[in-house]
């Protein structure tokens, strides 16, 4: 009898993290969990608490701040092309507003400047933008 509370409690718990979203109550609803299998196992009502408290300390002070972590630092991951902008990249062959390449990261882009200007092999540039598969590329002189 104990394990199915345990176990209501539980998915009860983890239910309402739908509303909440603080990871707090679904931690809760784990170790009631953990509880619920402990008891199922025959472990009698103080051994399914001892269980429940332990396992939701741990939960607590362990998994919910790197889930935390995990979860805002996601707000501002940029990916793909997205990651290039900002970046730095090298003339590989001569740029102008027309064309040329650059490396970027490793791989070799073709580029073209932002402001005409020509960029000699071997300079620094700035990615501004990509265009399709170009980079639009700011001289730093």
């Amino acid at each position: 009898m104990a394990a199915v509370i345990w176990l209501v409690l539980g998915v009860l718990l983890v239910a309402a993290e739908v509303l909440s979203g603080d990871f707090v109550l679904v931690m809760l609803g784990v170790a009631a969990l953990g509880a619920a299998g402990a008891s199922a196992l025959g472990a009698d009502a103080l051994v399914g608490s001892a269980v429940f408290a332990l396992v939701s300390l741990g939960l607590l002070v362990g998994a919910r701040p790197a889930l935390r972590r995990r979860m805002t630092r996601g707000l501002d991951h940029r990916s793909g092309v997205e990651a290039l902008v900002g970046g730095t990249a090298v003339v590989v062959a001569r740029v102008d507003g027309h064309g040329g390449r650059v490396r970027i990261g490793g791989e070799v882009w073709s580029a073209r400047s932002i402001d005409g200007r020509v960029v000699e092999p071997g300079e620094e540039v700035t990615v501004v933008e990509i265009s399709g598969a170009t980079a639009v590329v700011l001289s730093g002189s």
